[in-house]
């Protein structure tokens, strides 16, 4: 988790009355609506799975600004009650739109991979974050490129910290993940690369050899 300046973030996509909400959040949250400081946030990362890593970073800022100015979690509690909310509605987030349930999915565990707890993940999101990621290791979202890229993306960033707070549902992940590369034959074939690479990232450790990264990288890229 890289540390950023408050002045480095990328929100120029944003209209400057909203930049100068996220500047003046970023800066002084206690001054601002942080409800609706929220909803700008998720509402773009529902939209561009780009910007939802970026998302992170500024949530995570947010948080530990408005903890050192006033002791306060104002902004953390919109943050998980509005997760909650796209969480539950999440079946019809895929169904409405496979690029918005990704985005979805990314967010949230963006959201994981930045707010921490005494330095440990928060355990209020680690069976939400589960059950997304076990939802695109079924058959059905097997056979759509898009969600198997981003399943081997949040595994690739957020894999190992969550198999430490849950090894048996991740157990039960890469069980779904070796069935569908070795007996569903609906798959493309970027998407049986991309679960023999994640098979194989997990089985060294949540590491690639040199030699492994170079044939996958090469055939991603050809």
């Amino acid at each position: 988790m890289e540390n950023s300046s408050k002045d480095d973030y990328k929100i120029q996509s944003f209209d400057i009355e909203t930049q100068t909400l996220l500047k003046t959040a970023l800066n002084d949250p206690g001054s601002v609506d942080l409800e609706k400081v929220c909803s700008v946030i998720v509402e773009q990362s529902l939209k561009d799975q780009i910007f939802s890593r970026e998302a992170g970073r500024i949530c995570y800022s947010i948080v530990q600004t408005e903890a050192k100015q006033n002791n306060g979690s104002s902004f953390r509690r919109h943050l998980l009650t509005r997760l909650q909310q796209e969480f539950i509605a999440r079946e019809e987030t895929r169904r409405r739109s496979t690029q918005d349930w990704v985005c979805l999915v990314s967010f949230i565990c963006n959201i994981f991979d930045y707010l921490k707890v005494n330095n440990m993940p928060m355990l209020a999101l680690v069976q939400p974050v589960y059950d997304c990621l076990l939802r695109l290791a079924q058959p059905d979202a097997l056979k759509n490129e898009v969600e198997v890229d981003c399943l081997v993306l949040q595994l690739h960033r957020i894999g190992d910290q969550l198999e430490k707070m849950n090894m048996e549902r991740m157990d039960e992940m890469f069980y779904l993940l070796r069935d569908g590369f070795l007996l569903q034959e609906d798959l493309s074939s970027m998407g049986r690369l991309l679960l023999l690479e994640i098979l194989e990232f997990r089985a060294g450790g949540w590491n690639l050899s040199d030699t492994a990264q170079k044939y996958y990288y090469s055939e991603v890229t050809d």
